[in-house]
């Protein structure tokens, strides 16, 4: 099958909108049509270079769509017609991440994304002779892909597919953060550094889970001011300058948790400095991947503080999406404050670009 797609040939250069090649689904695997796709800062990285992966690319791992065609040996518990969210964090269920509760830990993932293939390491996109890559098994910024059906969850009919597209990464990385990474916290205080897409979805995780106070921080307003909508008790505008000495001034103490959604050494020690005796850090955020940044060693062992990473929102999304899902339709998660402007894939540079440019919500690809 021939379909459009956003390639990317190499880091720093702009996405080419492409005829490609997609073979049918093989084995264990499924066709499905896209619907909608999230502009994520994470592809961001690979395009800059910050983060390598296979070339060339076909990029896009937040998406949604319909079942179109199943391969061999599927399992049955997915149809053609079925509408579905992708998950760039496949579940095998054999592995030891994944049969001891940590699936989106699972070994095949980073095999996935060394490859640029499936899960059996192979792609199924071409141009002619050439191999095309998958991105971490998705790359849904195409009209179809075929995907693993490990790589997939239903969704239930009322839940529009720019919000299950942005769900299976953006949502279920800040709620998650808070509900699995964090865990209890009602009445606790939370700082959330970076009111993007999971920012903001970390905002309405501790907003659910009774957290007090929630401190935001970022440059833009218009941000802040969403982040107010969606539970945030006080808001800091970080482009005043001393973000730690604005969140000190509000609470001499510190705070008990804090979320650091953004991915910079900067805003990592920011969040560390204004962490409260056994305070802890949750890092969110993807960077370069050579960044680091500095702990002081004795303020770590005198405060008891601790510092953590979660990664896809510490979560079991065969479990833990459906409950978003459902907590959408409950008018629990207000998952429609995140969306920001439509792209048609032909946009998809200009998409990356407002991006760049600061812009309010999260902006989607409609194939």
């Amino acid at each position: 099958m021939t379909m459009r797609a956003a390639v990317l040939r190499r880091p720093g250069a702009p996405l080419t909108i492409e005829q490609v090649d997609l073979a049918p689904p093989g084995p264990g695997e499924i066709m499905v049509r896209i619907e909608a796709a999230g502009v994520c800062h994470s592809d961001y990285h690979y395009m800059t270079g910050d983060i390598a992966c296979p070339l060339p690319v076909v990029l896009g791992h937040e998406g949604a769509g319909i079942i179109e065609a199943l391969g061999d040996g599927t399992s049955g518990r997915l149809a053609v017609g079925d509408r579905v969210a992708l998950m760039w964090r496949p579940r095998c269920g054999d592995c030891e991440p994944c049969i001891t509760g940590n699936p989106v830990l699972c070994q095949s993932g980073p095999r996935q994304a060394a490859t640029g293939g499936l899960l059996d390491g192979t792609s199924r996109l071409s141009k002619g002779d050439e191999q095309l890559h998958h991105f971490l098994g998705v790359s849904c910024f195409a009209e179809r892909v075929v995907v693993s059906e490990r790589s997939v969850v239903p969704v239930p009919e009322g839940v529009p597919a720019q919000i299950a597209a942005i769900s299976g990464c953006a949502v279920i990385t800040g709620v998650g953060a808070v509900l699995n990474a964090v865990g209890e916290c009602a009445g606790d205080s939370v700082l959330i550094i970076g009111a993007g897409g999971v920012g903001l979805s970390s905002v309405m995780g501790a907003h659910l889970a009774g957290a007090n106070p929630i401190v935001v921080v970022d440059v833009d307003p218009e941000k802040l001011e969403r982040a107010t909508r969606l539970g945030a008790t006080h808001t800091i505008d970080a482009s005043a300058g001393d973000t730690v000495g604005q969140v000190l001034a509000l609470f001499p103490s510190g705070v008990k948790w804090a979320i650091e959604a953004i991915g910079r050494a900067a805003t990592l020690q920011q969040a560390f400095d204004c962490l409260a005796p056994a305070g802890t850090l949750v890092a969110v955020g993807l960077g370069r991947v050579d960044d680091t940044f500095a702990i002081p060693v004795n303020n770590l062992v005198q405060r008891q503080k601790r510092v953590i990473g979660s990664l896809y929102g510490s979560a079991n999304p065969l479990v833990d999406l459906p409950k978003i899902f459902e907590l959408y339709l409950a008018g629990r998660l207000p998952l429609d404050e995140l969306i920001g402007a439509g792209f048609p894939l032909e946009e998809a540079n200009e998409a990356y670009d407002a991006l760049a440019g600061g812009a309010v919500g999260r902006a989607v690809i409609v194939p």
